[in-house]
């Protein structure tokens, strides 16, 4: 089976089962960005979910810090509730994006609250994020620790060459299942928010 021919029924698999990447799965009980294996220098849809682990409280607010070289571009609006506001150095087409505040919701315990924006890396190498997360009670957690401890922060895998070498089928696989889930679940949102303001 020749690569091209691979791909294309890589992408029909990841048409079917894309939606399900939409909604992260509480299972992971963890901060995460996805999609978690990306590509350098090309514009792509993620998104942030932090769940709400802490019985009988909510989310009420979560500070994300931007790793330097991912250069976040505009964001889908937050769900209902929810209010932003953005840190930034420089201005103007110089403008970089440092910190993102979602505050003001309610997301309760079991369930994700789940941000999403478009962005792309600078360079192949792999992004850390620092997330906060505020509960009702006031309690913070610190998503920012190595991946084997209880509050890890969320990371992302930036590879220069996904198709050939020694990249693995399920490395192609994350990607594009996870870029097409992600992108179904989003393109709306962020073509809504145009239209409006085009209005």
């Amino acid at each position: 089976m020749s690569s091209t021919s691979l791909v294309r029924r890589l992408l029909v698999v990841a048409a079917v089962l894309g939606l399900a990447a939409v909604l992260p799965a509480s299972a992971a009980a963890h901060a995460r960005v996805s999609p978690a294996v990306s590509v350098p220098n090309q514009l792509q849809l993620y998104s942030l979910a932090v769940p709400t682990e802490k019985s009988g409280l909510t989310t009420t607010s979560i500070v994300m810090t931007v790793p330097s070289g991912f250069g976040i571009d505009s964001f889908a609006p937050p769900p209902a509730g929810w209010s932003m506001s953005v840190q930034q150095s420089g201005s103007g087409d110089n403008a970089v994006v440092t910190r993102v505040t979602w505050s003001g919701g309610r997301t309760p315990t079991g369930e994700d609250s789940l941000f999403q924006f478009l962005a792309q890396p600078a360079a192949a190498k792999t992004y850390s994020f620092q997330v906060q997360q505020t509960y009702s009670d006031g309690s913070i957690v610190n998503w920012s620790g190595p991946e084997s401890s209880d509050a890890p922060a969320p990371t992302i895998d930036v590879s220069s060459s996904l198709g050939g070498g020694g990249t693995s089928i399920l490395t192609i696989v994350a990607l594009v299942v996870g870029a097409l889930g992600l992108l179904a679940g989003g393109l709306a949102l962020v073509g809504g928010a145009r239209g409006r303001a085009l209005a």
